[in-house]
């Protein structure tokens, strides 16, 4: 199989039936994916030696599938299988994204929907170190996140990015690191990249699922493990307003799981205890039996 030489950080993908190392071609210019958009995948991480929640990120890419009419080829337990074989194919030194695929090669009525006999699958799994918990930037971005009528909001569909993208390209151009993502009636949905969370007066909030943004698996972890460490956490309606007066912001996300916001607009923010605390508790899960066993 060709191999497409770039310079990029050391990767393997599954394709196939086999292992190949670097960035494999796995689409032609007549995949249906490659110009209508059908596809999807799942973000899941190893680091330090260890893979939390692998198991319900390969449950999500197959539902993902499903929601935009393709068929999963494979059973959850087979893409953990693959992902733990294929982290042994690294030094071992630097944090692992492990990315499940799917696709369709063929569209079916006049092309536009995919032919769900036509999936194929892949697991891509690279090297990418998690960002410093050290904080970032937001602005609010003037472009929206859809909803489930107009996008499949419900899978962590390809075809969601763009709009992810431009939002923190926007706000890149003004000198910062990311965005807050409004839903379509103002309301904040999450960053350009990750969920969001405030705390004020000691409660944690964070944007209700409303159908316009993925909710997260990293997200509903960290939710429990506040919660369960005596922590006060809402979900519900939030502002733009309510982040400018909150006494910290942080995001959640596979990427680098608990990271603090820094700055909003023009207001400087600094690391708060509860994004410190969130953080040293996902770590001690992650590192936990208990995580290990699920």
């Amino acid at each position: 199989m060709t191999v497409i030489k770039t310079i990029e950080s050391a990767t393997w993908t599954y394709v196939d039936g086999d292992w190949h190392e670097g960035n494999v071609p796995i689409m032609g210019v007549r995949t249906h994916a490659t110009w209508l958009g059908s596809s999807v995948f799942d973000g899941s991480r190893w680091f330090e030696g260890v893979m939390p929640d692998l198991g319900l990120h390969a449950a999500r890419v197959n539902r993902s599938a499903t929601s935009l009419g393709m068929k999963p080829l494979m059973a959850t337990e087979e893409i953990v299988g693959l992902a733990k074989d294929g982290v042994k194919k690294f030094d071992g030194k630097t944090a692992i994204y492990i990315r499940p695929m799917y696709w369709a090669e063929r569209g079916g009525y006049m092309s536009v929907p995919p032919d769900p006999d036509s999936t194929r699958f892949c697991l891509c799994l690279h090297e990418a170190p998690m960002i410093a918990p050290s904080g970032f930037s937001v602005s609010v971005s003037p472009f929206r996140r859809p909803t489930i009528e107009t996008m499949p909001t419900d899978a962590k569909a390809g075809c969601l990015y763009p709009n992810n993208a431009r939002a923190v390209m926007e706000a890149k151009s003004r000198g910062f690191d990311n965005a807050l993502v409004l839903d379509m009636l103002g309301n904040v949905a999450e960053t350009g990249t990750s969920n969001v969370f405030l705390v004020k007066d000691g409660e944690i909030f964070t944007p209700v699922p409303n159908g316009t943004f993925l909710s997260g698996i990293t997200r509903a972890r960290t939710l429990g493990l506040l919660a369960g460490h005596g922590y006060k956490t809402t979900e519900k309606t939030l502002t733009v307003a309510d982040f400018l007066d909150a006494d910290e912001i942080f995001s959640t996300g596979n990427h680098s799981k608990v990271v603090p916001v820094i700055r909003i607009e023009d207001r400087e923010l600094q690391p708060g205890p509860v994004a410190r605390k969130a953080r040293e508790l996902y770590w001690e899960w992650a590192h936990s039996p208990e995580s290990k066993a699920a």
